[in-house]
Order: C-alpha cells, then structure tokens, then sequence
C-alpha cells in the first residue's frame, strides 16, 4: 500500500490589498496560539487583535482586592477572560472562581481557555447568565457569600468589533446589538416601539446626548420612512441629522454616532437595570470584610456605583470605599487606548 500523499497546506484566505481590513479576515489575530509574533505587534501598535478583548486595570484590580489563596472570587462579566485568569490564580492553591457571562457566543471559547490553564476543574464554575442573577449564582455554589467580586461593565472588544454582531458603526452589519442574540428585542426591532419623547429621553440617560429631542425625531422619522436594520443605515442617519444642529451644539459627529450606538446597546440590554440588581444585591454577595471592584466605562455607570457606595458607606454596610475614581496609567492609556475611558471603585463589607 502506497503512503497517502501528503496534505497540501491551505491557502491565505483572499482580500484586498496587502494586508486583511476586515473583521472576519484578520485569520492570524483569530489564531493567537498559532501566530503570537503576528499578534505580538498588533499589540505593540496599541491596537486590540480581532476576536480577542484586553483586561484592563488589571494590576489596580488586584490591588484594591487582595485576592489571596483559599478564597472565593465572583467575576460577574467573564468576557474574553483576562481578569479571571489572575483572580483564579491568585486564589490558589484552594480558592475557586465563579464566572458568568450573557453572552452564548464567547462563552464558552473563554471557559475552554480558563480550563486550559491546567487549574483544578473543581476551582472554576461558569455559568451562562446575566449578572443581575449573581446573588441567586453565589447562594447555589458559596451560600456563606464571596471574598471577592469583579465586574467589568459594558461590551467587550470581541463583541464590538465583530460587525455581525452589531455594536459598531465602522463597518456593516445588523442593527442588533443584543449581549444574548437568541434574547429579547434588537435595536432595530427597538427603534420601531419607542416614540420620540422616549427615544430622546433613552438617548438623554444612556449617552448624556445633549441634541438628544432632534436626533430623536430624525433616527425615528428615517426608520418609519425604511426601517433602519444595519448599523451602516442607522449611523448614516445620524450623520445627515448632525449637519442640520446648530453649529454651536454640534461637538464631533463620530461621538454623537458613539454616543447613539451606547444609548441603544444599553436599552437593548438593560444594561442600568442589570447594574441596579447588581449593586442593590452586593451587599449580601459578599462575607464580613468581602472586597468588591466595579469598572465602569461611562458617566451613566459610574454615578451609579458612586451612589450605590457612598449609601453603602453612610449606612454602615460597607467599611470603607474608594475615596476617588481610579484610573488607567498613562503607560496603560497608550498601550491600550480604549482603557482610557474606563473608571475603578472598590467596596469593602463591614464586619
């Protein structure tokens, strides 16, 4: 019998132009393992590898919070896994890790890279849930409360430049933007429930829009006219309104896009109401002397946790309290920059 021939190597997958521009072609930054030097300088440019998500604050995290072996640690938004990884070898030998996340897409790629990191199986459970749930997560699997718990707020890197999944306006893709895909109205179906006094007030409290009463009426009038069901039409859109604004009110167009894109994600979501679940319930996640960190990346976010932690303080519930925000290095801001924006509170339980 003849050996087979050997298997012939695949080949470079086709674009345009010299190097891959979209999402879905950048083949090596999709494959870190097989191509880290290719990675490697992607990383070095400050920019984020397509498919993958940078921790950020990590080093403040873990200093806030003191993890330390034995005990057990709550990470409320796994995302691509980057916190995870240093809370669940900080708590070993001994400690465990409870991870969720929403979303069915990136969950378990992160769980499987968790579990390749050869930790005890018994040291990590994840489950797939909103972290609204975390309360009813953490009485099933530590009824006696957590050490330690992180949450990383908002939308991982992964999620957003995935134009499939619908958060970003710089290439096409479907007016979704749902954390859960298979889950509750997408931001087009959304569109077409709101009137313009809603959708101006969503745009007032999610983004802080201050043209939020007029791109309402103009978002809204353009999707009666043809729905708006791609990110491209709805970006448009905004961009046509803007150049109608009083100059004086205008600011840059590009942040009254981001700023309608986050409205939308977080109504899509609930991502306020998932946030005030959250912090009404952390209280009782938490032992006597349990540490909590929350990392917010917009104004709408952090006044909450503000708030939630100085009622905390003032009633006695949690001893101490981050004095002021913290914030990302400027070493941090410039290798990545979308750590820039992102703002650190801790809590810490009273006895």
């Amino acid at each position: 019998m003849t050996d087979p021939a050997p298997e012939k190597p695949g080949r470079r997958p086709r674009y345009r132009g010299k190097n891959p521009r979209h999402f879905h072609e950048k083949y090596k930054e999709h494959q870190p393992e097989r191509y880290a030097d290719d990675v490697a300088k992607v990383l070095a440019s400050g920019k984020t590898p397509a498919g993958t998500h940078r921790p950020v604050l990590v080093r403040e995290i873990l200093e806030v919070i003191a993890p330390r072996p034995g005990e057990v640690a709550v990470d409320c938004t796994l995302g691509y896994g980057g916190h995870a990884r240093e809370l669940l070898a900080a708590v070993q030998p001994g400690g465990r890790l409870l991870g969720l996340d929403a979303d069915p897409i990136e969950l378990p790629k992160t769980e499987a890279r968790l579990r390749a990191l050869g930790f005890p199986a018994e040291s990590l459970i994840v489950r797939r849930m909103n972290y609204a749930g975390v309360a009813q997560f953490i009485a099933a699997e530590s009824p006696g409360g957590v050490d330690l718990l992180v949450a990383d707020l908002g939308a991982s890197s992964m999620q957003i430049d995935d134009p499939a999944r619908g958060f970003t306006f710089k290439a096409d893709g479907p007016l979704d933007m749902r954390m859960n895909p298979s889950r509750g109205p997408s931001a087009s179906a959304l569109l077409s429930k709101l009137d313009v006094d809603e959708f101006a007030q969503l745009l007032a409290d999610n983004s802080d829009e201050p043209n939020a009463l007029e791109l309402s009426r103009q978002i809204l009038r353009a999707h009666a006219r043809s729905s708006l069901t791609t990110t491209r039409s709805l970006a448009d859109v905004v961009y046509a309104a803007f150049t109608q604004l009083p100059r004086h009110s205008r600011g840059s167009a590009d942040d009254a896009v981001r700023r309608v894109f986050q409205a939308l994600r977080i109504a899509v979501n609930d991502e306020f109401g998932a946030l005030g679940a959250l912090l009404r319930n952390l209280p009782y996640c938490l032992k006597p002397g349990g540490r909590a960190a929350i990392l917010t990346f917009h104004s709408g976010e952090d006044r909450r946790v503000k708030l939630a932690f100085k009622t905390g303080l003032r009633d006695g519930v949690y001893a101490t309290i981050a004095d002021e925000v913290i914030r990302a290095s400027a070493e941090e801001q410039r290798a990545n920059p979308r750590s820039t924006a992102a703002k650190l509170r801790f809590a810490t339980r009273g006895s």
